[in-house]
């Protein structure tokens, strides 16, 4: 028989979730991401209410996740969803079966990526099929701004949402030199929209100039830059420079919002194997020493979370580096698995916040 503490517990868990959600309505009509990961918010509101009287569960799970001294689990058993954040990144890498997983971009063997399985049920992360992805940015407007790294991030996105013949035909209209691009799912009111803004400079008239005086702003928002200023201006300081001025013009956008901001992502910068670039520019210029310098600067710049800034990492060198050289053919752009394991982290990530935002 459950205790009548268990029982006030549930019963909490139920205030808890339903009164803010029906005093959400409005917002959640207005874009559906937050339907999607409601199991997640119902799970966690009961969680918390019932783990003072039923403590042997989450220790359990905390146990069996990180394999860990039973003091560390103890902490880890206290932390919600938010949590998990850190761990979104790591995924693991192994040699696919077929060639055609790769995408075409590398030079050699296909690979694939998972999540361990122990992660995978401890945080509920999950590789989304169409269904869930188009449920989830359901009636979103999603917009990706910066230089070939973003593009090949839109081109795994409409991979997920359009069927393969779809996918395809949109790409020669994607990959058109130094473009935009727009695309939509109408039957989910889903937009999606490329802005070619390879500089940080154009990253920043974007968000002090376009999205400011636009009518709305995009739902989901994934900037990333770099590249183009290595090899063109290199300089570590100056690019930390612009950066900072992303960042600035991020934060004045979130703030006089009166609905909730974006969701802001940076795009992180590839790993670079320097034998493979295809010009003697890109080699003198973009090397490992000059990768490091730009990369602590995105770090130090007050652009990331972990540094107080706005976006939330998509560590592309991370996951560049594991997939390993043979998933690039130029030494830059790399394998469509990679753009995916980026996407479906970023698609993961939303769950999370969409359930903090309730």
């Amino acid at each position: 028989m459950v205790s009548a503490a268990a029982q006030a517990g549930v019963v909490a868990a139920c205030v808890v979730l339903f009164v803010p959600m029906g005093l959400a309505g409005w917002h959640l009509s207005r874009n559906k991401v937050l339907f999607f990961s409601g199991a997640l918010f119902v799970s966690l509101a009961v969680g918390v209410h019932l783990s003072p009287y039923l403590p042997s569960v989450p220790h359990l799970l905390a146990a069996s996740f990180f394999n860990t001294s039973p003091g560390a689990a103890s902490a880890a058993a206290s932390s919600s969803g938010s949590s998990c954040v850190p761990f979104l990144h790591r995924v693991s890498w192994s040699d696919a079966a077929s060639a055609a997983a790769s995408g075409g971009l590398g030079g050699g063997t296909a690979r694939t990526w998972s999540w361990p399985p122990s992660l995978a049920s401890a945080c509920g992360f999950a590789r989304l099929s169409r269904d869930d992805a188009s449920l989830l940015l359901n009636g979103s407007w999603v917009m990706v701004a910066g230089d070939s790294q973003a593009r090949l991030l839109v081109l795994a996105l409409l991979r997920l949402l359009l069927d393969p013949a779809a996918a395809a035909a949109a790409e020669p209209e994607l990959f058109r030199r130094h473009s935009d691009y727009r695309a939509a799912v109408l039957a989910r009111g889903i937009s999606v929209d490329f802005v070619w803004a390879p500089f940080e400079s154009n990253l920043t008239r974007l968000l002090r100039e376009d999205l400011r005086l636009a009518p709305r702003v995009p739902d989901v928002l994934v900037l990333g830059s770099g590249l183009w200023h290595m090899l063109h201006v290199t300089d570590a300081a100056s690019y930390g420079d612009a950066l900072a001025s992303v960042a600035g013009a991020a934060k004045s956008l979130r703030s006089p919002l009166p609905v909730p901001p974006p969701h802001m992502f940076w795009l992180g910068l590839p790993h670079l194997v320097n034998q493979m670039l295809n010009t003697d520019a890109k080699r003198a210029h973009m090397n490992a020493t000059m990768l490091r310098a730009y990369d602590t600067e995105v770090d130090q710049r007050g652009l990331v979370r972990g540094d107080g800034g706005p976006f939330l990492l998509l560590d592309v060198g991370k996951l560049t580096q594991g997939c390993g050289q043979q998933c690039t053919g130029d030494g830059m752009h790399y394998d469509g698995e990679v753009y995916d394991a980026v996407l479906h982290i970023m698609l993961n990530a939303l769950v999370i916040e969409s359930q903090q935002r309730i």
